[in-house]
């Protein structure tokens, strides 16, 4: 049996290649004849860097650059030598992420992309000529404004003063000056990989659906969204892009529309882009089982995450699949879906999850053995 390993991170706990490892470990325990391969996946999110630079061996670059709330801190990006000419990789969680600010003192009405300006500015300096800016995972709320004006783009209230950071200083925007961007970016292609099809406002949009979890209160969630709404209607004015149907204009707190409307770059989902870097569609073909996973496998996981698609590519190559997650909320037909904490405990799989991963794999792979021998009996 050929095992084809690609799950993404289960977040909190295991990196995906953690995860993959003891998947893969646990398979070759439960299936002992099993060959196996693993692919650590990702989805424009956190780790899509790791998982880039792992299919492209790419070169990893760091640099000090603003954090959310100013604080510096250290931010790594990539440069790959594809067939299209040097690719910069900048992942926004590493120098805007929620990660990088704790529960206290999350602030989307304040919390700055700057720091993801600085990187996309450093990869194109080192002479990328397209820059491929992974979205997701932002503690951010300001379409991109921080990144801009790092790109040297000047965003001036009434008073032709530049406009104080975060999503709350959108409401101070009364011009947008794009002819002051730095020459170094002007030249180069852009691809944003988004982990969320989101729209830029509404119900649906950036401030709803993901304000709260970044310390947005039902006040601010209001505020945020008028000010992302302001934000689109000057972008319009003044540079005649419109970004408020755009899908993806949500992801990381409006950053798909910034990039959009200050860089033109090309929205893609993340998942797909991995996908084609690790050319998973080629590896699945030569599969007789997929096991993908997360830590929590539930309905957004079918929208657009790592996991809806390898199951997609392992669906269209008509080959089984298998899930295993930390907590499952979802289900899909045809699917064998494991959980961590309904087979082993709540607290058991957040406290040793890459053990109990291993135990779960074990018995998925006898399980799907033992079917596989009763079916050519």
């Amino acid at each position: 049996m050929r095992v084809l390993i690609a799950p993404d991170k289960f977040k909190g706990t295991l990196t995906a290649r953690e995860a993959a490892r003891a998947i893969e470990a646990g398979w070759r325990r439960g299936a002992p004849g099993a060959k196996t391969e693993t692919i650590p996946m990702a989805d424009g999110g956190e780790g899509t860097l790791d998982a880039l630079v792992a299919a492209l061996r790419g070169e990893r670059h760091s640099e000090r650059v603003t954090g959310p709330l100013g604080d510096p801190v250290e931010a790594e990006y990539a440069i790959v030598d594809s067939p299209g000419g040097r690719l910069g990789v900048v992942e926004m969680a590493s120098a805007s992420g929620l990660n990088l600010v704790s529960a206290g003192r999350r602030d989307p009405k304040r919390a700055t992309t700057r720091g993801t300006g600085e990187l996309i500015l450093a990869a194109a300096r080192r002479g990328a000529s397209s820059i491929l800016v992974c979205v997701g995972g932002s503690a951010t709320n300001d379409a991109g404004a921080g990144m801009a004006q790092a790109l040297g783009i000047r965003l001036l209230d009434e008073r032709g003063r530049d406009i104080r950071p975060g999503g709350a200083g959108l409401l101070d925007l009364a011009r947008i000056d794009a002819t002051t961007l730095d020459p170094a970016v002007r030249d180069v292609r852009y691809v944003a990989a988004t982990d969320v099809d989101n729209p830029l406002t509404g119900p649906h949009g950036a401030s709803a659906v993901y304000g709260p979890q970044k310390g947005a209160t039902p006040e601010d969630v209001l505020l945020l969204d008028r000010a992302l709404g302001h934000f689109a209607a000057e972008v319009h004015r003044d540079l005649g892009v419109d970004v408020r149907e755009v899908r993806g204009a949500g992801a990381a707190g409006g950053l798909g529309a910034g990039l959009v409307a200050f860089l033109g770059a090309r929205l893609r989902p993340g998942v797909d882009v991995v996908i084609e870097a690790v050319c998973l569609v080629q590896r699945v073909q030569g599969a007789d089982v997929v096991v993908t996973g997360e830590g929590s496998f539930d309905a957004q996981s079918l929208r657009g995450k790592a996991p809806a698609g390898v199951l997609r590519v392992a669906a269209e190559a008509r080959v089984p699949a298998v899930v295993l997650c930390g907590r499952r909320e979802a289900e899909v037909p045809g699917v064998l879906v494991a959980s961590l904490a309904e087979r082993f405990g709540e607290r058991d799989a957040m406290e040793r999850p890459g053990p109990l991963l291993e135990r779960l794999a074990a018995e998925v792979a006898a399980e799907v053995e033992e079917r596989a021998r009763a079916e050519k009996r």
